[in-house]
């Protein structure tokens, strides 16, 4: 079932929020401004329902609270591109700059502070625009739909999907934050979390992949075996120095649809695996989160959300090494994600 109710406005335009829900009580909610996944409810051990994605109560709030992306579709690429400009076919494009001297999340003005087109297709919430050629330096108008279904064993799916009338960059992804013990339940340091990769991309200085693909293997990014958040998020490592924690891209195995990543929450007992076809997962631990006050009023702070952003590589548009984020004109972007629930 999908039922939609106002959500107030942004810059006087009126923002719509998308209520899907299954036959066992399952929900969630998603805005038409940004794609904004704002709320998702389900089971614990006990059966009781809880709310384990961070937001806001208010449109206002998500426009005000821009640094953290709460729940938004980011793109055109998401994370970082190095000094906010890449070479295509011999031509270079200069990107909007705003974080330091590099691009973040598509740019000033990227996907997540658009109102979408939206409609409903059967049990399917689809949201869609395009986004013309020179927006936030992008070469090539590209028309893009993001389409979000719950299914009746709570599985929440995301496509994205798009097509540019230009050679372009595209990588996008859902910048949702988890608490599997509820969105105010604070720290995930007690998260355990597993990711199938062998290696991960090393920052830089600026936070920007540096171009090497290193193993995980004797550090703490050997998420192989699940482990607590918290044992690894302030190790010794100079990696983990230079995040602050978990910043950072693992390359995931395989291709096409796979599991990637399991979080689990010991209290609550919910997990959370995640499915992809795309080749990357960026682990943030919200090290950098500022303090607002989310939903309901409870006080968010850092760490007390993880966002799991499966995209492709950050700054692959600058690195031959790492899976291509160029789209040519006339092709077809199509990925998946995929965030299924259950629980112990």
């Amino acid at each position: 079932m999908i039922s939609s109710r106002p959500f107030g406005a942004v810059d006087g335009a009126p923002v719509t929020c998308f209520r899907l829900e299954n036959a066992a009580g399952a929900w969630a909610e998603v805005l038409d401004y940004g794609c904004i996944l704002r709320a998702v409810a389900v089971p614990d051990r006990t059966g009781a329902l809880r709310d384990v994605c961070l937001g806001f109560d208010t449109a206002e709030d998500y426009r005000t609270y821009h640094q953290g992306y709460l729940g938004a579709l980011v793109g055109r690429c998401a994370n970082r591109i190095r000094d906010a400009r890449f070479a295509l076919d011999g031509r270079e494009y200069v990107l909007a700059a705003n974080e330091g001297s590099n691009h973040l999340h598509g740019g000033v003005r990227g996907f997540d502070r658009y109102i979408w087109d939206h409609s409903v297709e059967g049990d399917t919430v689809v949201f869609s625009r395009t986004s013309p050629d020179g927006e936030e330096g992008y070469p090539g108008a590209l028309a893009v739909r993001a389409s979000y279904t719950l299914t009746e064993d709570n599985v929440l799916r995301l496509v994205l999907e798009g097509e540019s009338d230009a050679d372009t960059a595209v990588s996008l992804t859902s910048h949702a934050y988890w608490n599997l013990n509820g969105h105010g339940a604070g720290s995930v340091g007690s998260h355990t979390l597993s990711v199938d990769a062998i290696a991960f991309t090393e920052l830089g200085a600026d936070n920007c992949p540096n171009g090497t693909i290193a193993s995980v293997v004797g550090t703490p990014f050997d998420l192989r075996t699940a482990r607590p958040l918290e044992a690894g998020w302030d190790a010794d490592h100079p990696q983990i120095r230079q995040g602050r924690g978990y910043d950072h891209n693992w390359a995931l195995r395989g291709t096409g649809l796979r599991r990637a990543a399991v979080l689990a929450a010991p209290e609550s007992g919910i997990t959370l695996t995640l499915s992809t076809t795309q080749p990357g997962l960026q682990v943030y631990t919200g090290n950098f989160l500022p303090e607002a006050a989310g939903k309901e009023g409870v006080r968010y702070a850092p760490r007390c959300g993880v966002a799991l952003e499966a995209q492709g590589f950050p700054n692959a548009v600058n690195q031959p090494v790492f899976p291509s984020a160029v789209l040519r004109a006339g092709e077809r972007y199509r990925q998946e994600i995929v965030f299924a629930f259950g629980h112990d």
